[in-house]
Formats: structure tokens, sequence, C-alpha cells
């Protein structure tokens, strides 16, 4: 079973800032750090330090130099990756003293994806393989069609949430993945029931923040409690669980497991600042007490 992460590649400008910036407002931040990230890539780098094999298709500008090596470093195939001549997509992300952030977001070279490479990408996947989604990325209808036809596994986060997806087709999707903000715009409530009578036959993992997750296989509900710490920065902390769910998914673990692996992970990563750099590799997570 092999993974394939269709997604975002962005460079994070992160800055400390004692409010949210209100508008009308010029805010003078207290501290600079510029990151590699993007949800796609987040949970490419998440998959792979819960050692599982995955490749990444997506598209970087000229720029995108940082963020194709740091993939490679991580084990992450990078050959279904174009280089183009817009700007790789990037994130201006503040982050006040409770740790909790506000992000805008700049496509660039996550919009340009084209028919023809969704093709190439998905040529090399098989019935049963798994495709991992976010809502960073154009042409999603294109890649969940495609990919449907081919019998492979679809996992979609559709974040950052809008309204264009309720016009994808979800129902070829085998598990949703979402938070709070996310359930409600598409159930019209925030809980598990809403999701699962809005979505029938769809696996469904809702992530809580700090209270935890829930996950519906399609015939059992899961509850996973969040484990206690001190939050830094939760910028990475559900990229962190998706990627530690998936891998544990092409694994073979229990819910019960991988929801633990995944929780404790994302535990992990809040207290660390930062996207692709909070997130923990597995001998972390096997050895972190909490």
């Amino acid at each position: 079973m092999r993974i394939l992460n269709f997604g975002s590649i962005n460079l994070d400008h992160c800055y400390k800032v004692p409010h949210f910036v209100q508008a009308g407002q010029t805010l003078a931040s207290f501290g600079l750090q510029v990151f590699i990230g993007g949800k796609g890539l987040n949970q490419s780098v998440a998959i792979a330090r819960a050692g599982a094999k995955v490749s990444h298709a997506g598209a970087v500008g000229r720029d995108g130099g940082m963020a194709l090596s740091l993939l490679q470093q991580e084990g992450v195939d990078i050959s279904l990756i174009r280089t183009v001549s817009v700007p790789t997509g990037h994130a201006i992300i503040q982050i006040v003293p409770e740790g909790e952030n506000a992000i805008l977001l700049y496509g660039g070279a996550n919009q340009v994806q084209t028919p023809e490479q969704i093709e190439t990408a998905l040529r090399g996947f098989s019935a049963g393989d798994l495709l991992v989604l976010q809502n960073e990325i154009n042409s999603l209808d294109v890649l969940i069609n495609t990919a449907h036809a081919q019998g492979m596994r679809l996992f979609f986060n559709p974040a950052p949430m809008a309204p264009t997806v309720r016009s994808l087709p979800l129902q070829k999707i085998e598990c949703l993945i979402v938070n709070q903000t996310e359930a409600a715009a598409l159930a019209g409530q925030a809980t598990l029931p809403a999701l699962i009578a809005a979505y029938p036959g769809t696996h469904i993992l809702l992530t809580l923040g700090k209270k935890g997750a829930q996950y519906f296989d399609g015939h059992t509900t899961h509850t996973q409690p969040a484990f206690p710490v001190k939050a830094v920065d939760t910028t990475a902390a559900g990229d962190t669980f998706i990627g530690y769910f998936v891998a544990g998914i092409a694994q073979g673990l229990s819910p019960g497991e991988l929801l633990c692996r995944a929780a404790k992970a994302a535990a992990i990563s809040v207290t660390r600042p930062g996207a692709a750099p909070s997130i923990p590799y597995l001998s972390e997570v096997e050895t972190f007490s909490f």
C-alpha cells in the first residue's frame, strides 16, 4: 500500500505579536522566523516521520529549493514536484503569546497544477493506494474523480475551508478529516453525528483541539482525548495529527492505536515553534512522557 500526497508547499513567515492585528491597525511584531510549511508539505513530513513511505506531488517556484531539500532529507519522494515560473506559495502567520495563530495564504505555485501533471502523478499508483489531499491546491475535482476511478483510497482535509468545497464530489472520499470549524461549514453543526448524517458511507475524523479527536470508521466511533501540554505554537498540530493518522492507516494499526499515536505526536508538536520543524519523529512519540 503506497501513499501519495498531492498538496501544497509554502514558505511560512511567522510573526510573534501581542494580539492578532485588527482592521486599520498597524501592529509591531517582536519576533520573526521563516519556516518551510504548507499543509501538504507538513503532512508529508509527518507521514515520513511516522515511519511510512510517501510521495509528494505539487509545484514550487524557483525559490522552493529549501522546501525540496527538506522533503528529500526526510525520505519523501519528490520526483512528482514541478518547478514553475510563479513564486512558491507562502503564508504570513501571526502567533500570539497563548500559542494560537492566524494565517494569511498566498497560493502561488500551489495554484498551477495541470491535468497533465495530475495524470502523470496518478499513473504510478494503483487501486488500494492512499491519496491525501488538502484545500490549498487547484484542480481538486480532477484529482478526486481521477483517483477514485483508479480505485485509490482518498483522504481529504478541506483546509482552509471555502464555499467551493461543498461542490466537490465528496461522496468519492473514503475519509473526511475536519476540525470543528470545517465540520460546521460542511454539516451545519460541529458534531460527529451531523457529519455522519451529511456524508453517509464516509469515514470521518473530527479533530477537537484541546478536547482530542473522534473517528468514525464506518461502523464504530472511537474517541481519543488530547494529551495535556503547554502550547507554544499550534501551527502544525492538525497536520501532524493527520500525517500520523494516515501513516497508521497504511501501517495497519487499529483505530485506537493510530489515534493515540497521532494525538501524542500532535501534543509534542505544539510545544515547539514552526510548522514542519515542530513535527516529531516516531522515536520521540514512542518515548515521550506526558
